[in-house]
């Protein structure tokens, strides 16, 4: 039995379900638990970004590229939450320089997926950005929606990605409706280090490009974070 840390847990467009990927703090190694838990089993282990959790997670030996994190799991147990600087150490430990060098993939600019048959590294990785590299905004292509955009180290940017952190999500979505996002992006602002869960998400097809889109996991501000998103 492992101890391991929640680093992502995501949203679906049907709320039933969440995906979790989680950190084995002796190893360093990224699993995601498959098949996806129910919100209620979610509920039942208080699991958030941030919680340590106890159990068997093992990678599955079907996984296929680039979701080579998928991983069996049982036993599962919440331990306690994690304090700020274990969350921040398992997040530097899995850094990467890079959304190319991360997950392996030359981008070209205005491409935001892995296409079908290219060989990635992973499927999730972490960045860290300067906070003024980090924007949430409303899609303006599709009213109501929001989005991040974001520029990481290499100065390559990725414009409107979804926002899949179910957390920030339901926290920014909501004062979208209040006409307060702008304070959200004041708040990222302020911080000193912001650190990004970059994933993507499982094959979708859009007119003539067919892969795996890149897509914000989580969002982690530091040396504060705020109360109604998570806690860690």
């Amino acid at each position: 039995m492992s101890r391991y840390i929640v680093t992502d847990l995501t949203r679906f467009s049907t709320p039933k379900e969440v995906c979790t990927a989680v950190i084995d703090m002796a190893t360093g190694q990224c699993l995601r638990p498959m098949p996806y838990l129910l919100n209620k089993r979610v509920q039942e282990l208080n699991i958030h970004p941030g919680a340590i959790l106890d159990g068997d997670i093992r990678l599955k030996d079907d996984a296929k590229n680039p979701h080579i994190e998928d991983a069996s799991h049982e036993n599962l147990r919440y331990v306690k939450p994690a304090s700020k600087n274990q969350f921040k150490v398992i997040l530097e430990r899995t850094l990467s320089n890079s959304v190319a060098t991360g997950f392996g993939i030359q981008f070209a600019d205005g491409q935001k997926h892995i296409p079908v048959g290219q060989q990635a590294t992973c499927s999730i990785i972490t960045i860290k950005i300067p906070q003024s590299a980090l924007q949430i905004h409303e899609d303006k292509f599709k009213p109501g929606k929001i989005r991040a955009s974001l520029t990481d180290s290499t100065g390559h940017s990725f414009r409107y990605l979804s926002i899949t952190d179910r957390g920030f999500f339901d926290y920014a979505k909501k004062h979208q409706e209040d006409g307060k996002l702008s304070e959200l992006q004041k708040f990222i602002q302020s911080q000193k280090e912001v650190y990004l869960r970059i994933g993507v998400g499982r094959r979708f097809k859009s007119e003539d490009r067919d892969g795996y889109w890149l897509q914000v996991n989580g969002i982690y501000t530091f040396p504060d974070f705020l109360d109604e998103i998570r806690s860690y």
